[in-house]
């Protein structure tokens, strides 16, 4: 019996929906929530996410500012921008595209964005806030996968949960999203030994690899949640870390990519946003 789609889609046009009426309430109470975008040099990839979060701006009915940059942008102009944003009392949410230009240091650029603005939760005030589970924002890949699993009523709580991959954009803050709902967390990476075997017993399996196919059938435990964070090109097609065809079999819930994990990212960020308006204009949840 083949696996549950678990829609991104359908999902991310769900709680834009709800944002969307949130938004329209702020403004009768004259807050508009306002988000920042900064992109340097002409990445292509990098230039799609800008123009899908552009888009995701419009849809939530947001106040938006796009700053694209030549490639010979000094660090210093841009946290000069920066600052000039963190000042800025119509910018609630500021997002530097990664990656910058490798003149530019990406530690220097998240450090200096105000941690109330730092909608991407990569500060290192707002990392150590979901250490100790006192968070404002959440990274936007994580909460889109803790959403995900919500919709379609999947309790970490009690569950072996296995991360491949320890990035501090996905693997890392993915890890504690999942110990925070009380689900048992093993993390995986290139030196992990029996890597298969530790696979094979996750209750939920979040692959955050990078390296399309990787995850294969004999990796999932039968019945398993198999959550794809992966967005690799494969023959020109996009694809993710799962082996999707033959995983499809196996698992009881399952993300496709595209479509899965994908669309979440973006509204997430539109969410973190919102609250940072709602922070800033001193209304509480």
């Amino acid at each position: 019996m083949s696996a549950i789609r678990m829609d991104g889609k359908m999902v991310s046009a769900k709680v834009r929906g709800s944002i969307l009426d949130e938004v329209n309430r702020l403004k009768e109470r004259g807050v508009r929530p306002g988000l920042a975008v900064i992109i340097v040099g002409e990445d292509p990839a990098s230039q799609v996410y800008v123009r899908n979060k552009e888009r995701a701006c419009e849809e939530c009915g947001f106040y938006s500012e796009k700053y694209a940059l030549p490639e010979e942008t000094t660090q210093e102009q841009l946290l000069g921008l920066i600052d000039e944003l963190n000042r800025n009392p119509r910018i609630d949410g500021i997002l530097c595209q990664l990656p910058v230009p490798k003149h530019i240091s990406e530690q220097a650029v998240i450090d200096a964005i105000d941690p109330s603005k730092d909608v991407d939760a990569f500060h290192p005030v707002n990392v150590g806030k979901i250490m100790v589970g006192n968070f404002d924002f959440l990274p936007c890949t994580p909460a889109g996968v803790m959403q995900l699993l919500d919709e379609y009523n999947i309790d970490p709580k009690g569950k072996n949960c296995v991360v491949i991959g320890r990035s501090n954009i996905v693997g890392k803050p993915m890890a504690m999203l999942l110990l925070h709902r009380h689900g048992t967390v093993t993390i995986c990476h290139s030196r992990t030994q029996n890597l298969k075997e530790v696979c094979a017993q996750a209750d939920i399996l979040v692959a955050a690899v990078g390296k399309a196919d990787f995850v294969t059938a004999d990796m999932v435990k039968e019945g398993a949640t198999v959550i794809d964070v992966g967005m690799n090109r494969k023959n020109g097609k996009l694809c993710g870390d799962v082996c999707f065809d033959e995983v499809n079999e196996k698992a009881a819930y399952l993300t496709p990519v595209p479509g899965g994990v994908g669309p979440m990212t973006i509204t997430m960020l539109m969410k973190n946003t919102l609250k940072a308006a709602k922070l800033h204009a001193g209304i509480e949840e």
